[in-house]
């Protein structure tokens, strides 16, 4: 390994420093939709929008780094490991119904209460009992390895939730490599529909 490829990943995050700084971030994004009322629904959806390609790119690459190496390395968090994956799994779900709801519809406000109470769940699962049994199990260079592999999963990770899609290796690989490149067409997509929406109205 070269000086400057060891001196880049001594510098990148921790794998636990990179999935708590997601938490974080996804935790900011559902204060900020506390903090609005039923009447500013323009800002719900944009909110939203941000919760649904947050949590649809943490959750594959939990699944594509951090889990497999979980079950590898430590069979006893097995368990652990299959819990969080059907949490992610109903998660998604909630995810994509999201996706085909806006603001208005008299379901919504329940449903983003309920995806923000799962996810909380599941975070506060992970932080006080998977992330320090990973903390133990791997050294500190294996953790910055896995670091860096997560923050390279997150470039070519899907934007949207994709619940039918398999979430262990390798077929959350090969659904990865296809349904990414479709995500970024439908965003762009959707994008140009909302200019000449914003335009003609």
């Amino acid at each position: 390994m070269s000086k400057r490829s060891s001196a880049s990943r001594s510098n990148a995050p921790d794998a636990l420093a990179v999935l708590k700084s997601d938490h974080r971030d996804v935790e900011a994004l559902f204060k900020k939709f506390e903090a609005t009322g039923s009447r500013a629904a323009k800002s719900r959806d944009s909110i939203v929008g941000k919760v649904i390609e947050a949590l649809s790119v943490h959750a594959v690459i939990e699944e594509q780094v951090l889990y497999p190496e979980l079950r590898r390395q430590l069979p006893a968090a097995e368990s652990d490991v299959l819990e969080a994956l059907e949490e992610h799994h109903v998660v998604k779900w909630t995810l994509d119904a999201l996706e085909d709801m806006d603001a208005q519809d008299e379901r919504f406000e329940a449903k983003v209460t309920v995806l923000m109470e799962s996810v909380r769940h599941h975070v506060k699962e992970e932080e006080k009992v998977m992330f320090p049994k990973v903390r133990k199990a791997f050294s500190s260079s294996e953790l910055d390895d896995m670091g860096a592999r997560l923050v390279a999963a997150k470039r070519t990770a899907p934007r949207r939730p994709h619940p039918r899609s398999p979430d262990t290796p390798p077929g959350n690989f090969v659904a990865t490599a296809v349904t990414a490149p479709l995500d970024a067409a439908a965003k762009l997509n959707t994008a140009a529909a909302r200019r000449v929406r914003d335009i003609v109205s």
